[in-house]
């Protein structure tokens, strides 16, 4: 395998590029090749030799030149003689370093790569008892791309259940007062939000990533009930008023609970797509939602609100809610077939006029169960106990999700399932996870390297490591040769120079200091450096945070200055922070939304419910998204943030309408909150949930978390909107007092109707005066 990758040629114009020519170079200008191949070579010539004396140790092995060689990352699943004498090793693994030094050489190289992985395919067709899992340096990128790609036949999916279901929602038997279209068209606004916004972030040369997978859902939760609030605001107006009356009862019923919501979105969202998050894909993705929902404002007081009016005639003319054709008079209607009759099913405002109390929109089979069935039924006594019972074993399993929160810094969770770095990291797990990467430890000033008080200061720090140190290797040799180790400079130094250095087995460590001459022609030690390996379990991601911490504070405080540093360390830093500072900005934004709002809302108690359930269902979310193995990272903590707009979106209309009612009891109160808002919240909550259904379906760790978090808010959202609050509303403050006024017979209305009757004797109203 290792002879089949060097012969790899990268063909170009005039030459044709090997692993030579792109490799990285020893100081004897060869190529830098794993130790583990060295030793396999010489291996293979004691073999062929007969000679049965050769043997290697683990995790640190001698080389034929006398050479310390680390294999601890080279050979895995290793079993053990006595004396770390290596009995079998189940896998190795094969590092190949290329050159990026100018924009020709990366070109070759990235080339190189992908002949590389098909090499390595090719390699195991002809092996296949020997399983080999290829990585690269672009790997992870095209991995991370690769959910887009499979996404796609369930994203369409997802479209089709939701747009049939939204035109279900506003259905209903009644073909004047059914709005099928205007589902279509809410559908329709959020739709051309997403992509104003997605060609706004093209045209500025944004960069396209996989988590804006997540922003058509997060539109979809703020979008649809928006849209589908208006429809429910419209079914609680007259009649017999004029469309444009009906229309601006219906902007100033919702749209300021609707603007207010938006602005939440764009505070949270935007605090997230400042400077602030150091993640660049967070913050495109926050920006990206912050300008769709922008949008998407503007276009349901645009787009959305001129269907409504066009629906809204469509209706006052009696016509057809699909076909827009004129619906006939039940007589007329008696003498068509019955299928005729059924497609024009409508209640005439002359049906309904001896019964002032009746609404023609509780045919609507969502209005028609909330209001005869499910509002009675929930605020019933003897099902609150249940309820309450049900809520505390929700706290308490949250509670043990809770406390098991694990932050996940897994590469696998971002990417799309049967890929190479799936397949490459559950190896790299299975079978290399018994040694910490190699982290280098270096002093960058000059010490007293003879004293022997420094001396044991050095090997303290570095005891319980795996080695691999000039300076130990010194002092042993020095040792070996019966001379103390606590020379004088100019002799430790000398010796250290043209002796230690000089030896075949020792020359490599040449690497590893930096010499200075003085003015005086002294020479001096001005830095150096050391290699460490821990050893770790299963919780290898734990233990090395702990370990870069613990040593990042000796650093600090030791009489000897030093620094560690491994690359691994950069991803680990920029994991903590990136999930640190969402959370950060999260907190923020909840703070400012809650100072905010306190100046906004008519009760101050509306706030305090608002935080007490944002409160309760971020809690649940974060327990149980747990218990369903979901990790901490960038993407749940994005689903988070928007979970706290997401139970705004839906609970504070319902509690705003409870805490500003005065009069009658807490459940009657409960009950309209519940007839008013309620259908809105069901059916954006069944679309939401539709639309998420085929996401789990995708072949992806990514989409996975995103599914998981976006279920678990919404039907932690859902069950308090429908469970909890509607059952502690009935006997937790505030208290609702019967506040009856004496009407005095004087000061009561009149109003007069001035109507107008057309040919086909339709009523219409032409004024209403109140006097």
């Amino acid at each position: 395998l290792h002879s089949a990758v060097t012969r790899i040629q990268v063909q170009r114009p005039g030459f044709n590029y090997t692993f030579a020519h792109i490799c990285i170079l020893n100081n004897d200008k060869t190529c830098i090749v794993d130790d583990i191949v060295h030793v396999l070579e010489e291996l293979k010539a004691a073999r062929s030799s007969n000679r049965t004396n050769f043997a290697i140790t683990y995790p640190i092995t001698h080389l034929k030149d006398g050479r310390e060689v680390y294999n601890g990352h080279q050979l895995g699943g290793v079993t053990v003689h006595s004396k770390d004498r290596v009995k079998s090793a189940e896998a190795i693994q094969l590092t190949y370093y290329l050159q990026a030094i100018n924009s020709l050489n990366d070109m070759v190289a990235e080339k190189w790569e992908s002949i590389f992985c098909d090499t390595v395919e090719l390699f195991q067709k002809s092996n296949r008892k020997v399983k080999m899992y290829p990585f690269t340096s672009s790997s992870l990128k095209e991995d991370f791309q690769k959910t887009s790609r499979v996404s796609e036949r369930y994203l369409i999916t997802s479209l089709v259940l939701v747009v049939t279901l939204a035109i279900l929602c506003c259905s209903m038997q009644d073909c004047v007062r059914s709005k099928p279209w205007l589902g279509l068209l809410g559908l329709l606004t959020v739709t051309l939000a997403t992509l104003t916004a997605a060609g706004i972030i093209n045209l500025t040369g944004g960069k396209y990533n996989s988590t804006f997978l997540g922003i058509p859902f997060v539109m979809l939760g703020h979008g649809l009930y928006g849209t589908f609030e208006m429809l429910s605001s419209w079914r609680k107006t007259r009649e017999d008023q004029h469309v444009k009356e009906r229309t601006a009862a219906v902007f100033a019923d919702s749209m300021l609970s609707f603007s207010l919501t938006t602005a939440m979105y764009l505070v949270t969202f935007g605090i997230g797509a400042s400077p602030f998050t150091n993640i660049e894909a967070a913050r495109i993705f926050c920006c990206n939602s912050c300008i769709a929902i922008l949008f998407n404002y503007l276009y349901v007081l645009s787009f959305y609100g001129s269907s409504l009016v066009f629906t809204g005639y469509i209706e006052n003319n009696y016509q057809h809610s699909i076909f827009c054709r004129k619906v006939p008079k039940p007589e007329v209607l008696q003498e068509k077939p019955a299928w005729y009759r059924f497609l024009l099913t409508a209640k005439f405002s002359e049906d309904t006029a001896d019964s002032e109390e009746t609404n023609t929109y509780e045919s609507h089979l969502l209005v028609w169960f909330l209001k005869r069935y499910y509002c009675d039924w929930i605020t019933n006594t003897y099902v609150k106990p249940f309820v309450v019972l049900f809520y505390l074993v929700y706290i308490s399993f949250a509670l043990m999700g809770y406390l098991q929160v694990s932050e996940g810094s897994d590469l696998s969770n971002i990417v799309a399932t049967a890929t190479r770095t799936i397949e490459y990291t559950t190896a790299q797990q299975k079978y290399f996870s018994n040694y910490s990467p190699v982290i280098g430890f270096y002093i960058y000033e000059s010490i007293e390297y003879w004293n022997t008080s420094v001396q044991e200061d050095v090997l303290e720090y570095t005891k319980g490591f795996v080695r691999i140190s000039w300076f130990e290797s010194y002092l042993n040799y020095l040792r070996k040769l019966n001379i103390s180790t606590g020379l004088p400079k100019k002799n430790f130094t000398d010796m250290l120079r043209n002796s230690f250095l000089k030896a075949p087995q020792f020359a490599h460590f040449s690497e590893d200091i930096i010499f200075s001459k003085k003015y005086n022609n002294e020479v001096d030690v001005v830095a150096s450096r050391m290699f460490l390996v821990a050893k770790t379990m299963e919780t290898k991601r734990e233990e090395l945070y702990d370990l870069l911490e613990t040593l990042r504070k000796l650093s600090l405080t030791s009489k000897v200055k030093f620094i560690v540093f491994n690359p691994s360390f950069v991803y680990m830093d920029r994991y903590a922070s990136s999930v640190g500072a969402p959370l950060q900005n999260s907190c923020i934004s909840a703070l400012f939304l809650l100072f905010f709002s306190a100046f906004l809302v008519a009760d101050s108690l509306i706030n305090v419910w608002l935080t007490l359930t944002v409160a309760s269902v971020e809690f649940g979310v974060i327990g149980f998204m747990t218990l369903w193995k979901v990790e901490l990272d960038c993407i749940s903590v994005l689903c988070l943030i928007y979970g706290i707009n997401y139970t705004i979106d839906n609970c504070a209309p319902l509690l705003s309408t409870f805490v500003l009612g005065k009069e009658f009891t807490r459940t009657k109160w409960v009950k309209n909150a519940l007839e008013v808002h309620g259908v809105a919240i069901l059916q954006s909550y069944l679309c939401y949930i539709v639309g998420l259904i085929p996401l789990a379906a995708v072949p992806s760790n990514l989409t996975r978390t995103l599914f998981r978090c976006l279920f678990l808010i919404a039907l932690v959202t859902f069950f308090h909107c429908f469970a909890i609050l509607p059952v502690i509303l009935t006997f937790l403050p505030p208290s609702k007092k019967k506040r009856k006024e004496k009407k005095n017979p004087e000061n009561r209305e009149e109003i007069e109707c001035v109507e107008m009757v057309d040919m086909d004797s339709t009523r219409v109203v032409d004024q209403i005066t109140t006097v």
